[in-house]
């Protein structure tokens, strides 16, 4: 028997996202570009739902709960014409955990922790970062999440949620997944064991 469909939406570019910075647990909110994003999002969304013949406001949704996330819920809502609050927050859609990269770009955590760095180059998937969370740990709490659904589900979360999302679900492998780039402004349907974008 199929499971839920989950219509996965990551959240809108932030100010962190356009320099290259890695978030993690930051609460950084969403720059002009970034709702933009979301109000595209919410559009995307709009027309999948009148394909599949669902009604947006049957469906639960559920964020992620950090601002970003929740900011692009309440944009992605209001453009389906849906009361902006209205939804849940589940604190097993928050971003892999970079621990002291948090706020660091690509070059300067290689400068900081050369041998960390160069480790999880071998296996991104393993190897956390300092202080923070692997990937393997993420895709169990959204392996936990993911058996917690009853219904199809829209949902607003982050790029390291949805790779952990798609190993769990085996449309990704531990390899494969930390090499896709999540895109923002789209529409990921996962569906019938496979994953595919709108946009």
């Amino acid at each position: 028997m199929p499971g839920p469909i989950i219509y996965y939406i990551r959240h809108g570019q932030t100010a962190w996202n356009a320099a290259g910075r890695f978030q993690g647990s930051q609460d950084i909110p969403l720059n002009d570009i970034g709702r933009g994003q979301a109000v595209q999002s919410g559009r995307i969304l709009g027309r999948l739902l009148s394909r599949d013949a669902r009604a947006a406001a049957e469906l639960p949704y559920v964020a992620s709960p950090l601002g970003r996330a929740r900011q692009t819920m309440e944009l992605l809502r209001a453009t389906l014409e849906l009361p902006p609050e209205t939804y849940a927050i589940d604190p097993r859609l928050r971003e892999i955990a970079y621990g002291r990269w948090e706020g660091a770009t690509l070059p300067e955590m290689q400068a900081s922790d050369p041998e960390i760095f160069a480790s999880r180059q071998i296996d991104k998937w393993g190897v956390p970062p300092p202080g923070g969370e692997s990937y393997a740990a993420v895709t169990e709490r959204m392996r936990d999440w993911h058996a917690s659904l009853t219904a199809d589900t829209v949902v607003v979360a982050h790029g390291g949620t949805a790779r952990a999302l798609m190993v769990a679900l085996g449309t990704e492998t531990p390899e494969s997944a930390p090499e896709i780039a999540i895109e923002q402004g789209v529409v990921y349907v996962f569906a019938d064991g496979a994953c595919s974008k709108h946009g």
